[in-house]
């Protein structure tokens, strides 16, 4: 610790100044920042929700922000937003990330991971300084305009990334580390022009980060911290490979010589296994049951045949009334195309969102639902993670998905923060792989199962899949 001050003080002394200080206000933009407030968040809840921990030598928890000194600017941030009693994840993960050890880290959608992970982080980079030493950096092999961040943050959505992104600029209030963000479906000459301007966190998505990579106008040399957000969705086989090509074969420090966090609401064992490969001596935090529901959202769960869904769905509009955010989900991209004519045709306010849309679509689609313009909005999965979109009253899966851990995510759209949800989702002899896995995340989270479908999950569990000769009447009448 001695040394680490040593060096600090040796590096105030090179710049010519404290970083660690507090910049002149700007009270238009601390406006703009933190304009929202946390009012609602029913902290309550969280206080029975079992924690457990797995790791050598894991720090002891915190009770409240005020245990730890983040610093001072970390800390004058802290109190502009409000933040007084941590959630489970930000007791347990904030002081493993203080003491610069590596996690994975597994709650609830909606409980505060994005800022269990960016407080302390932001607070070992200004206060250690480590965001100043890529000003040091020979660039004389790629170009004066090469960055070097210390800090990496990958998501697997372009939606994710900005909302990271707004986060962080709200950590970082009145510092000297600039935060960027990367990701494609925009024009990539806006993006390369704002980071030649100086980028110390890079909050980015695979593709555009590799395009950068390649064109020699970003350099992971420096890389001191490495954050996979949605980490289970960023192994899978569709992002593993790029995910490879950015952290093993490019100039990434290795594992053990960088700080590793990865965070999701679910992780699959197959990719806790895989995980396994980019983490060094880290610490195991599941709050909850991994890949479990909240307690907070009410799961509903209808048989729908498929040609009474948009009959069902319209009964469920209509009785939310006109200015709750519902959120409905579908499977495909025509699909959502579709169902979104037909509501705007029966006279909703809806819009919709999914990946054929180009990004401006994207960000007016979501900016229209969250202000309540449009208090609908269809998606496809690209809306399913990590979105935090306050004051959605009720989830509705149109389309049930073929997974349970894209079911955990798309309903963790609503009850965050410990508010209350409501969660409806239509079921049919299209869904029947999914009744077993579904009834667990029911009976677990306290919820009412209708006997049609702990019927088929029995039968599910004990011939490993229904045969097909079981029609609905069978499940209905049993």
């Amino acid at each position: 610790m001695d040394r680490e001050l040593e060096q600090g003080a040796e590096l105030k002394r090179m710049v010519g100044f404290d970083y660690t200080k507090l910049t002149p206000r700007n009270e238009k933009v601390e406006h703009e920042l933190f304009k929202a407030n946390n009012s609602g968040i029913n902290f309550a809840k969280y206080e029975d929700i079992p924690v457990e921990t797995s790791g050598n030598n894991c720090p002891p928890n915190i009770e409240s922000f005020s245990d730890i000194n983040f610093g001072e600017i970390v800390n004058n941030n802290i109190k502009l937003c409000k933040y007084t009693h941590p959630t489970p994840i930000q007791k347990y993960a904030v002081p493993v990330i203080l003491a610069k050890r590596d996690i994975m880290g597994c709650a609830q959608t909606g409980s505060g991971k994005t800022a269990a992970y960016l407080l302390p982080l932001f607070s070992n980079i200004i206060e250690t300084g480590e965001f100043i030493m890529s000003k040091f950096i020979d660039n004389s092999r790629y170009g004066r305009n090469r960055q070097h961040p210390c800090a990496l943050v990958l998501t697997p959505t372009r939606e994710l990334a900005c909302q990271v992104f707004d986060e962080a600029k709200k950590f970082l209030y009145r510092s000297r580390v600039q935060p960027c963000v990367i990701y494609g479906g925009a024009d990539a000459g806006t993006q390369i022009r704002e980071i030649s301007r100086g980028c110390h966190v890079l909050i980015a998505t695979p593709g555009r980060l590799i395009d950068l990579l390649e064109r020699g106008l970003v350099g992971l040399d420096a890389i001191k911290y490495l954050v996979l957000d949605e980490a289970d969705r960023m192994l899978d086989m569709g992002f593993e490979p790029q995910i490879r090509r950015i952290v093993v074969e490019d100039d990434m420090p290795q594992t053990g010589r960088r700080q590793t966090l990865m965070f999701s609401a679910t992780f699959p064992k197959e990719i806790q296994m895989l995980a396994n490969e980019f983490l060094h001596d880290y610490i195991f935090l599941a709050v909850g049951r991994v890949g479990s529901t909240s307690e907070n959202i009410t799961q509903k769960v209808l048989w729908v045949d498929e040609e009474e869904k948009r009959a069902f769905l319209k009964e469920l509009l209509d009785a939310m009334g006109p200015n709750s955010l519902t959120l409905i989900f579908v499977e495909t991209k025509k699909g959502a195309d579709s169902l979104e004519f037909y509501l705007y045709k029966e006279g909703y306010m809806v819009t919709s969102i999914h990946g054929d849309r180009i990004q401006k679509e994207r960000e007016e689609a979501l900016k229209s639902f969250k202000c309540g313009k449009r208090p609908i909005l269809v998606a496809t999965a690209v809306a399913a993670r990590g979105l935090d979109i306050a004051n959605v009253k009720h989830v509705i899966n149109y389309d049930l998905p073929t997974d349970i851990e894209e079911y955990v995510h798309r309903i963790g759209r609503t009850g965050r923060v410990g508010n209350l949800g409501l969660a409806t989702s239509f079921f049919n002899d299209k869904n029947t792989s999914l009744a077993y896995d579904l009834f667990e995340i029911l009976a677990e989270s306290k919820q009412e199962i209708p006997e049609w479908l702990e019927n088929l999950a029995y039968e599910s569990k004990r011939y490993n899949g229904v045969p097909k000769k079981h029609k609905r009447w069978y499940y209905l009448q049993t």
